[in-house]
């Protein structure tokens, strides 16, 4: 059997157990995500084709976070020598993404992928708004204005709601525009509910320009627990948070049956955080505060009837 060059590594193929266990551990991480990513009462052919496009844009963040699994497999996958060059990883997943439309790609999270592309008619666009926004995450870890920030979520967040769109056959311009609303401020309330982790990154998501307005430094996010300062700040993300959502929300009623569900939940969970962000007096220093599940089915309701 021919070994592979120095420099170079064998890929298994997708079926195997090396493979296989590097695609069951991302996607294993679906269900410990804020928000559900292919719940049960979709259509099968949805949720499988939801999964494929999750299981790709968590290996992106998990390379961006440098959070992947021990053992270097998705390095090797994707023919690269060093899996802590996240910069490199990137490139190299950016390669491998097109060859999902042009080949056949090496890494088995995005063979997985490749029915689903063809199937739905997926552009590059999305995807490829993903990794920069990891890129991104490398290169940047403070965002002067409120509008840096947007940008940001523009790469980071707002395709994942494209993908939704796309993969339901359901995109439209006024929906991918209510949708662009609601995954920004889904992406914002993370942020606020991760301060303290985003800070053990060196990463700050709270615009420069709030920070001073409320007299916030960034010595006051790493102590225990939140100050006057800081919690009045958080106070006012959240709220613009909570007015994304609101003019989101239209989204869920101009679409039917399970996919208004699905909908109704991504907007429903955002302000349920909100509402736990607040219940905590938002302090969001000691860990982050999450809704039960009580105060995430009521949210469902009401945006179901329209209200929130």
């Amino acid at each position: 059997m021919c070994r592979p060059r120095p420099g170079q590594y064998a890929v298994t193929g997708a079926g195997t157990p090396r493979a296989v266990d590097t695609e069951r551990g991302t996607l294993d991480k679906a269900a410990h995500e804020n928000f559900p990513v292919a719940p049960f009462f979709l259509p099968r052919a949805w949720r499988a084709d939801l999964m494929a496009v999750y299981g790709f844009a968590r290996l992106v963040d998990d390379i961006g976070d440098g959070d992947l699994a021990p053992g270097g497999a998705d390095a090797r996958f994707l023919g690269v020598s060093d899996s802590e060059d996240r910069l490199l990883m990137l490139d190299a997943l950016e390669a491998d993404l097109r060859r999902v439309f042009d080949s056949t790609p090496r890494h088995p999270l995005l063979r997985r992928l490749q029915p689903t592309v063809r199937r739905r008619a997926l552009t590059p666009g999305p995807f490829l708004g993903l990794i920069q926004a990891n890129r991104q995450d490398q290169l940047v870890t403070r965002y002067e204005t409120y509008d840096d920030l947007l940008a940001y979520c523009e790469l980071s967040a707002n395709p994942v709601g494209h993908l939704v769109l796309a993969v339901t056959g359901t995109a439209t311009p006024e929906r991918i525009r209510r949708s662009d609303a609601v995954c920004t401020a889904l992406q914002i309330v993370e942020h606020l509910q991760d301060v303290t982790e985003d800070l053990g990154r060196d990463r700050i998501y709270l615009p420069a320009e709030d920070m001073k307005r409320f007299h916030v430094q960034e010595a006051d996010l790493a102590t225990k627990t939140a100050g006057a300062s800081v919690r009045a700040l958080v106070a006012y993300e959240a709220e613009r948070a909570h007015d994304l959502l609101n003019e989101g929300a239209p989204l869920v009623g101009s679409v039917h049956g399970r996919l208004r569900l699905l909908l109704a939940g991504f907007v429903a969970g955002g302000r349920a955080a909100i509402r736990a962000i607040a219940a905590a007096e938002y302090d969001v220093l000691p860990g982050p505060p999450k809704p039960g599940r009580i105060q995430l089915l009521r949210e469902v309701g009401l945006t179901l009837r329209g209200e929130g």
